[in-house]
């Protein structure tokens, strides 16, 4: 019965070593900085602060690679959460979106704020920075909210529909 474990244990060690021979892609796209939402938008200190803190790791192109993202399979995961977060959002890529789709964008970063989803409780395990306070929080929904509300008085209403299907 030792030997079966110890040979398991032997395998299972060599699969691990073999992983690391299988790297994923790193997150970084070449990105031109007049389109991205903070070279756009220029937000307070503190409300930037919470982005490139709680959002640009996933969301943009600029991810801040922890230690562990070098060990498989924990690389993979990490790259594949990434790829479906900018595929969500990308503020590296914020200035090439519709107005309707920054105008929902918006409300949607402002609901998911408010509910806690965002940042990821998994992320601010790992990243305590990246904890809101009630205040960054009161900061930032507000600053978007009005980020939000300037797109809204300067668009046509129409812009900012989802256009109704022709029949």
């Amino acid at each position: 019965m030792k030997k079966i474990v110890r040979w398991a244990l032997i395998v299972i060690a060599a699969g691990f070593v073999v992983l690391q021979f299988f790297r994923s892609p790193k997150n970084s796209a070449p990105a031109d900085p007049a389109v991205d939402f903070i070279a756009q938008y220029h937000p307070p200190a503190d409300v930037e602060n919470v982005l490139r803190v709680g959002c640009y790791d996933c969301h943009s192109n600029e991810t801040r690679y922890p230690w562990y993202a070098e060990v498989q399979p924990v690389g993979w995961w990490l790259n594949e959460h990434i790829k479906n977060a900018k595929g969500e959002v990308n503020f590296s890529e914020w200035g090439s979106y519709r107005v309707r789709r920054k105008f929902k964008k918006l409300e949607e970063m402002m609901t998911q704020v408010q509910k806690g989803e965002m940042p990821l409780p998994s992320y601010q395990l790992l990243h305590g920075d990246a904890k809101l306070s009630a205040e960054q929080t009161r900061r930032f929904l507000e600053w978007v909210g009005a980020m939000r509300d300037t797109i809204k008085a300067t668009t046509p209403a129409d812009s900012l529909a989802r256009p109704r299907p022709t029949s």
